[in-house]
């Protein structure tokens, strides 16, 4: 399945005929995650990434906590390029039971907190960070304003309508980028790229395309990232479970400023 797809369309301007003009659209299909032969979560993505894809979003949910709770992660193209499958350990499936067997389960970090009864639940599976080591804002800056993250976003050049998420080490070199129509997924994908690989430990920095939601403050906190940076603001939940989780969060201003709401602590003058 291809990521994106050329299609024809009639544009519009003021004082000037219309004109027809072909443009690259996103592409965006379900895709069903089954764990244990049973049927998880579906979720809306563009085709591509699914290992890391189902990889980010398993830790974010808390089925798996290391790479090696996975006994094995993958799909058959040649059946449904739609599904992927999850095994788990015969140790991590006895461990998270409770959480395949809940009845009526909805996903936690996909697409918000409907099917959830309480706000509470969502610091379950979450500690909070203890990585207090300093990032100097200027190298952040230069960092954001020299590689935008515009640049790392193949997909996006090509349909302007992706969503992307780049891992940075404290060293501020790129570790891992996912790109995808959902904002959700698109971080699940670096993220799980950055597990399966090995890395992920190296992680300190997340910078997203988007708006920062609770979901994205908890899909970096189960994965360990100490600092959130957006593009745009967050809600007032993601800054309260930020600051609950110990972690930065900040985001870029219209001015070119970065606006820190909590954990100003990790960045230094």
């Amino acid at each position: 399945m291809e990521d994106a797809a050329l299609h024809n369309i009639i544009r519009y301007s003021a004082g000037e005929d219309l004109r027809k003009e072909a443009q690259m659209l996103i592409a965006e299909e379900p895709l069903s995650i089954r764990v244990e032969n049973t049927p998880y979560a579906v979720v809306m993505r563009t085709p591509g990434d699914e290992q890391f894809l189902a990889a980010g979003f398993c830790l974010a949910e808390g089925l798996v906590d290391r790479v090696e709770d996975f006994a094995t992660l993958g799909h058959c193209e040649q059946i449904d390029p739609n599904v992927i499958s999850v095994v788990l350990t015969p140790q991590r499936r006895e461990k998270v039971a409770g959480l395949l067997e809940r009845r009526g389960y909805i996903s936690q970090t996909s697409c918000g907190i409907c099917g959830k009864a309480l706000v509470e639940d969502l610091t379950q599976k979450m500690v909070p960070s203890t990585d207090a080591t300093p990032i100097e804002l200027a190298r952040i800056m230069a960092r954001i304003n020299d590689e935008r993250l515009l640049d790392h976003q193949a997909l996006y050049r090509k349909t302007s309508s992706a969503h992307g998420a780049v891992l940075f080490t404290k060293r501020l070199d790129v570790l891992s980028i996912g790109e995808d129509v959902g904002r959700h997924n698109a971080l699940d994908k670096a993220i799980g790229r950055a597990l399966l690989e090995g890395s992920l430990a190296r992680a300190s920095i997340a910078a997203l395309s988007s708006r920062i939601s609770y979901e994205l403050v908890q899909k970096a906190a189960r994965a360990g990232i100490p600092i959130i940076l957006g593009m745009s603001r967050p809600t007032a939940l993601a800054v309260s479970l930020s600051r609950r989780m110990n972690m930065t969060l900040a985001c870029a201003s219209k001015e070119g400023d970065l606006l820190i709401f909590c954990g100003k602590e990790r960045l230094a003058l």
